[in-house]
């Protein structure tokens, strides 16, 4: 690759907060999809990309990146835009919420929706651990809603940054999965700092085009359906 970003992507995965990082930068970027009813993520080709074979990938001029914090982080320092600057006193603060969200908020919601590749294939003991972590995950979105509520602008629809994208992908997973477990216990109302961040992004240029692009439809974050997107699967 001689030039500009290719975002190797599947509808309405992780890749997605990297398209909404990319439209709100304003950056010219090709997509190829990565189609995830025929396993392409672990094909010999993907893998080049990215061995631990999970989307996205964004290729580079300086080479493919992989895992959606670091690309964030790269986009942002790249570009002077998306997160507080090197020498900005918030800086840090954003970075240590930006790595909870990347490893700790994500992981655990990976955990939900993918039990058995944590506990195995007991049933028993699929309900156990995600009896726990909806427990933790509440627990993580009522200090992510203090952040909303007393940052200096970087969890802020006004000027969004790749943490805003980051977090309304994933409020929109939890309203939406996993599909064979009671969702009730995830309640947005509870986080009303959040529920105003969601609102506003629905607004930005960024969302109309991802809601083209993967089938979003017309409320992706605040009252989300599942995905129609043209082309590939979300599964």
């Amino acid at each position: 690759m001689t030039g500009g970003y290719r975002l190797h992507y599947a509808p309405d995965n992780a890749s997605l907060i990297v398209r909404l990082t990319l439209e709100e930068l304003g950056q010219d970027y090709e997509t190829v999809l990565v189609d995830r009813t025929r396993q392409a993520q672990r094909s010999p080709a993907y893998l080049t990309l990215n061995p631990n074979g999970l989307i996205p990938v964004l290729e580079t001029p300086q080479g493919p990146l992989f895992e959606t914090g670091a690309i964030l982080l790269w986009l942002a320092d790249t570009h002077h835009k998306s997160a507080p600057a090197l020498e900005a006193v918030d800086r840090g603060a954003y970075l240590k919420w930006l790595f909870f969200v990347s490893n700790t908020l994500h992981a655990d919601l990976r955990m939900m929706f993918y039990p058995h590749l944590y506990v195995g294939h007991d049933i028993s003991a699929q309900t156990a651990l995600r009896k726990t972590l909806q427990d933790r995950l509440r627990t993580h979105l009522a200090r992510l809603d203090k952040v909303a509520a007393d940052c200096p602008g970087w969890l802020s629809a006004d000027a969004p940054t790749g943490l805003c994208w980051y977090v309304a992908c994933l409020l929109r997973w939890m309203a939406l999965f996993p599909s064979d477990w009671d969702r009730s216990w995830f309640d947005l109302s509870a986080t009303p700092h959040l529920f105003e961040l969601l609102a506003g992004l629905e607004n930005h240029p960024a969302t109309r085009a991802a809601q083209v692009a993967e089938g979003l439809g017309p409320t992706p974050f605040t009252a989300p359906r599942h995905a129609r997107p043209p082309e590939g699967s979300a599964t």
